[in-house]
């Protein structure tokens, strides 16, 4: 598992995966609240990062792999915000063990607090994916150590988006992807405010463009069409009119095409995950340039963190 000053829901972290693993690591970002004692006091062992080099949730994951006992099997990643649900364990192994071209399998994550906050009940409907043979998986996964010992683990330097990519490669090597009908964690996202629902939709935003930058021209054309749709509805057809509009006030009717727009999201996904998928352009335009500007200067990082 991985956090960084996660509190209390790291204790209940570490505590739901009592009696359902043989090891449980714990890799901390840079924690003052206590979090690496804690930890530690539970069983759990610890490795925390080197403060000197950036954050990402990927070389956390990394730096816990390398902990791994020798002989282990399969690793179960989850986020220090999140509780494992037991007899999930159990499942994922189960399913392993009878496919063994299944290098990644994952069961349904649910916000814990979903009627907390929009954000929150945003994020449950997102963790809702298609049961079967899958894409990519999230953070929370349980995974065969060998088809990740030979994808390489992790991307250390993606600041977002990590576990997509790897599962790409996985899929690229013949690996299969699977999604489970089965409760696996429970998220406790604690999003209240707008402000920290507008820096989750920027980390996407970037995390589509550095995807689309590795991979896009592959045939996978891997977050192309997400990287896209965010520049177009996030920041091209703004500019077009408000450009336009300094020369005839008639530019203005283009921007009848948001309404028409969320129209056709709301007849899909209802009111309001149709009115924040639409907003959620904006954040992702201005990650899709963030990155992009960046990567022209030469800088390898922006002002994005890992949490």
């Amino acid at each position: 598992m991985i956090g960084r000053n996660e509190g209390e829901r790291l204790i209940r972290c570490l505590q739901s995966l009592t009696g359902q693993v043989r090891q449980i690591i714990y890799v901390d970002s840079g924690s003052c609240d206590g979090s690496v004692e804690a930890a530690r006091n539970l069983g759990a062992e610890v490795v925390e990062l080197d403060t000197s080099r950036p954050f990402t949730a990927a070389r956390a994951r990394n730096a816990g792999l390398a902990a791994v006992a020798t002989g282990t099997e399969y690793v179960q990643f989850t986020d220090g915000d999140c509780e494992v649900v037991e007899g999930w364990i159990a499942t994922a192994h189960a399913f392993m063990e009878a496919n063994p071209q299944a290098a990644v399998v994952c069961g349904r994550r649910r916000e814990q607090f979903p009627s907390a906050s929009v954000y929150n009940r945003l994020c449950d409907a997102e963790w809702d994916t298609p049961i079967g043979p899958a894409k990519a998986c999230g953070g929370d996964a349980l995974m065969r150590l060998t088809a990740l010992h030979d994808a390489g683990g992790y991307r250390d330097e993606l600041i977002a988006g990590e576990e997509p990519e790897l599962c790409l490669r996985l899929r690229r090597a013949g690996w299969e992807i699977w999604r489970l009908d089965a409760e696996m964690t429970r998220h406790d996202a604690r999003m209240l405010r707008f402000g920290q629902w507008w820096q989750r939709s920027r980390r996407a935003g970037h995390a589509f463009a550095e995807g689309a930058a590795l991979h896009g021209a592959s045939p996978e054309r891997h977050w192309v069409t997400e990287t896209r749709r965010a520049l177009i509805w996030g920041a091209v057809l703004p500019a077009a009119i408000l450009i336009g509009a300094a020369f005839s006030v008639w530019f203005l009717l283009l921007a009848l095409i948001y309404p028409a727009q969320l129209l056709r999201l709301v007849q899909r996904m209802g009111w309001e995950r149709g009115a924040f998928t639409l907003l959620g352009k904006f954040p992702e335009a201005v990650g899709v340039l963030e990155y992009h500007l960046n990567r022209r200067r030469g800088r390898t990082r922006t002002l994005l963190e890992y949490k």
